[in-house]
């Protein structure tokens, strides 16, 4: 699963996590994204949406 959304295009952000030391290692921060049957048209399918999307209404869901 590639983790983007398909409606806004959010994807994992990459940064380093610093420690007291000033040590520095890579750490990613997924977004979240969940699996919605969403209504295209007269048809349903499911997309990977984030939960911000979801939220907004920016997506249909199918019922």
């Amino acid at each position: 699963m590639a983790m983007t959304c398909s409606v806004c295009g959010k994807r994992p952000l990459v940064g380093n996590a610093v420690s007291h030391a000033n040590n520095r290692t890579k750490k990613r921060s997924l977004p979240n994204i969940q699996r919605v049957r969403v209504k295209r048209g007269e048809t349903v399918c499911h997309v990977w949406v984030c939960t911000r999307c979801i939220k907004a209404g920016k997506v249909e869901k199918a019922a």
